[in-house]
C-alpha cells in the first residue's frame, strides 16, 4: 500500500466512512472548519429503469452532502457521484446517479445525521428547533427523521389489566375564528391512557385528543378485542363522561376512583371555606396579616405529616381567626375524608368511617360540605373497588408531568399529530435505554 493509500484509508477510518465511501482528499479552507472530498467505494451501479448494471461513466458531479461533525470542527461533505450510463438502448432511463445505502436518492443529509437528529430530540427531550440549529439542518429535516423513528418505536399497545385514564392540557388557551368570522375560545387537552397494574411495567399506552368520553371511546374502538378483554379496573377521576365512555365500550370492567383526586376535593373544600369566611369577615380577601391566610399551606397537610411546630400554629390558628369555627370544621372533615380513604381492603372499617364522614359533613351545615359529601356518595362503589384493588392514577400523574415537560420544551405544538407523536417516542426511547441499563 502506497503512502496515499494508506493516509485514505486512515481518513476514512477517522471519519467512519469504511465501507460504501472512501475519502480522495481533505482539506481547511479555514480554522475550525474541513472539507471532505468523498466518493463511492462501489464503481457500478444498478439502473434504477431496467436494472442492467452498469460502470459507464458520463460524468462526476459534485454534491454537497450534510453529515455528523468530526473532532470539534464543522466538516463540510462533497460526494465526488457517478453518473452512469444505462447499457441498454431500449431502456427510457438514459442515464442515472449512482447511490448508496447511507443517503437515501435525492437526500442532502446521511442516514446517521438524520437518526442523531431524531435520537438528540427524543433522548434528551429537546426541542426540535434547537437541535436543528445544532447539527446546521433545517426544521424539517429533523422533524422528518422523528417521524421515521417513531414510526418503527410505536407499537401497539401491551395489555393490561388496569386501565388509567387521565387528562392533560395540550397547549394553551386560544382564540380562533370560525367559519362566520366569530371569535372562538379553545382549551384543547390531550386524554392519556395508561398501564396502571400496581404489577405491571406502568407504560403509556396512549394519547387521544380531548378530555371527552369520545376521546376514550375513540381511543378504545381502534384496540383489539383481546385488548379489551383484559381489561379488569379502570381507574379515572371522578369525571362521568369518562365513567359514561368506559361503561359503554368496557361494560365488563370495574371502574374505580383515584385517591389523590379526592383528597385534593378535600382540600378544595378547605380552601373555599377559608375564601368565604374571610371574605364574609373582612370584606376582602385574605393577606399576610391574616393567620389565616398566612398558615394556608398548614391546613392543606394531612394531620399525620404535620411537625409539632405546626400542631401548634394550626391550632392558634383556629383560636385567632376562625371565630365561626367552620374552618375548623371544614379541616376536620376533610381529615375525615383522607382517613375514609385510607381504610385500605377492611369494608367493615370503611363503611364505619364513611358514616362517621357523612354525618359530621351533615352536621356541619356548610354548602361546601354538602357538595362534597354528594360526591363522594355519588362514586362511593368506585372508590370502593380502588380501595379494595389498591390501585391508584399514581402512574398516569407521572406521566403527565412528563407529558408537560414536553411542551415546555416545544413551546407548545399546533399540531395534536406532532404532540402525540414526540411524547410516546420520548417516553419509548427513555423506557428502551431504562431497561437496557
Amino acid at each position: 500500500m502506497d503512502q496515499s493509500s494508506a493516509a485514505a484509508s486512515a481518513a476514512d477510518v477517522l471519519f467512519g466512512l469504511e465501507g460504501e465511501f472512501r475519502v480522495l482528499d481533505a482539506d481547511h479552507p479555514e480554522p475550525g472548519r474541513v472539507r471532505v472530498l468523498v466518493e463511492a467505494v462501489a464503481v457500478r451501479g444498478c439502473c434504477p429503469g431496467c436494472g442492467t448494471v452498469s460502470s459507464r461513466v458520463k460524468e462526476r458531479p459534485l454534491v454537497r452532502l450534510k453529515d455528523l461533525s468530526h473532532g470539534g470542527q464543522v466538516t463540510q461533505w462533497w460526494w465526488r457521484k457517478r453518473r452512469l450510463v444505462c447499457k441498454q438502448s431500449a431502456c427510457a432511463t438514459v442515464t442515472f446517479t449512482q447511490q448508496v445505502d447511507q443517503v437515501v436518492p435525492r437526500a442532502r443529509t446521511t442516514n446517521r445525521l438524520r437518526a442523531a437528529t431524531a435520537d438528540a430530540v427524543a433522548v434528551g427531550n429537546r426541542a426540535v428547533s434547537e437541535v436543528a440549529g445544532t447539527f446546521g439542518v433545517s426544521w424539517g429535516v429533523v422533524h422528518r427523521a422523528l417521524v421515521v423513528k417513531a414510526a418503527g418505536l410505536l407499537p401497539e399497545p401491551e395489555p393490561t389489566r388496569v386501565l388509567g385514564i387521565d387528562e392533560t392540557r395540550a397547549r394553551s388557551v386560544r382564540w380562533i375564528r370560525d367559519e362566520d368570522g366569530k371569535w372562538l375560545r379553545t382549551n384543547p387537552w390531550m386524554t392519556s391512557l395508561v398501564n396502571a397494574d400496581p404489577d405491571g411495567p406502568g407504560t403509556l399506552l396512549g394519547l387521544s385528543p380531548g378530555r371527552s368520553g369520545a376521546s376514550v371511546s375513540d381511543w378504545l374502538d381502534l384496540q383489539s378485542a383481546q385488548f379489551k378483554a383484559g381489561v379488569e379496573v379502570v381507574v379515572i377521576d371522578p369525571s362521568a363522561p369518562y365513567a359514561a365512555a368506559v361503561r359503554r365500550e368496557l361494560p365488563h370492567a370495574r371502574i374505580a376512583v383515584d385517591r389523590f383526586h379526592l383528597v385534593a376535593l378535600g382540600n378544595q373544600l378547605v380552601t373555599k371555606v377559608r375564601q368565604r369566611t374571610t371574605r364574609d369577615r373582612h370584606g376582602r380577601r385574605g393577606r399576610l396579616i391574616d393567620p389565616i391566610w398566612n398558615n394556608r399551606r398548614v391546613l392543606l397537610t394531612g394531620a399525620d405529616h404535620l411537625s409539632e411546630a405546626q400542631w401548634d400554629r394550626l391550632l392558634a390558628t383556629f383560636d385567632v381567626d376562625d371565630p365561626s369555627g367552620q374552618v375548623r370544621t371544614a379541616w376536620i372533615i376533610k381529615e375525615r375524608l383522607r382517613m375514609l380513604l385510607d381504610s385500605g381492603r377492611d369494608e367493615s372499617l370503611a363503611a364505619q368511617r364513611l358514616w362517621r364522614f357523612q354525618t359530621i359533613a351533615a352536621d356541619s351545615g356548610l354548602p361546601e360540605a354538602a357538595t362534597l359529601a354528594g360526591t363522594i356518595d355519588t362514586w362511593w362503589p368506585a372508590i370502593r373497588v380502588a380501595l379494595a384493588e389498591g390501585v391508584s392514577n399514581g402512574r398516569t400523574e407521572g406521566y403527565n408531568r412528563i407529558i408537560k415537560q414536553t411542551k415546555r420544551v416545544a413551546c407548545g405544538f399546533r399540531s395534536m399529530t406532532n404532540y402525540r407523536r414526540r411524547i410516546m417516542v420520548h417516553i419509548a426511547v427513555t423506557r428502551q435505554r431504562q431497561t437496557a441499563a
